[in-house]
Parts: C-alpha cells; sequence; structure tokens
C-alpha cells in the first residue's frame, strides 16, 4: 500500500505562499499605479479644463478692452461733434435779434 498524502510537500507549500505573497504584492502595486494613474488623468484633465477657461477669459478681456477702446474713440468723437455744434448753436443765437438781450434802461425812456 502506497503511502498517499492529503499534504503538500512543505517546499511546495512555500513556493505557492512565496507566489501568492509575489502576486498579491504585484496586484495591490498594479492597483496603486492605477490609482495614481487615474488620478494623474484627473488631475490632466482639470488643469486642461483651467488652461482653456484661462483662455477663454483671455480672448474676453481683450475682446472687451478692444470694445472699451472703441467706446472711447467714440467718445471723443461726440464730444469734439457736441463742442462743433455747440459753438454753431451759440453763433445763431448771438445772430438772432430773438436772442439778442434787451436793454431796458432805453426802452423806458
Amino acid at each position: 500500500m502506497s503511502h498517499l498524502s492529503l499534504t503538500p510537500p512543505l517546499e511546495e507549500f512555500s513556493s505557492r505562499t512565496l507566489y501568492s505573497r509575489e502576486s498579491l504584492h504585484s496586484r495591490m502595486m498594479n492597483a496603486d499605479m492605477d490609482a495614481v494613474e487615474a488620478e494623474n488623468q484627473v488631475e490632466l484633465e482639470e488643469k486642461t479644463r483651467l488652461i482653456n477657461q484661462v483662455l477663454e477669459l483671455q480672448h474676453t478681456l481683450e475682446d472687451l478692452s478692444a470694445r472699451v477702446d472703441a467706446v472711447k474713440e467714440e467718445n471723443l468723437k461726440l464730444k469734439s461733434e457736441n463742442q462743433v455744434l455747440g459753438q454753431y448753436i451759440e453763433n445763431l443765437m448771438s445772430a438772432s435779434s430773438v436772442f439778442q438781450t434787451t436793454d431796458t434802461k432805453s426802452k423806458r425812456k
């Protein structure tokens, strides 16, 4: 009768345990690396989103700045036109007898 053992030899058990530990360690390392990669991916996406947002805000600022410059130009032009019109109206008023000041002393005499 041969002696059949249900338990594996110690060497086989040790090598399986070592393999299991290495496999577990490797899986844990891979999981850690995956987590780091996922975190890096999230950070990269966030940085990309922020960069795009900054660029959009810069373009908006450039547009607003150009608009302010255009409004300033238009304002100066309108002020100049108002001065010309004011002078023209003043000249018309001084040339018209309707707007002449009356001398009340000469009328009373």
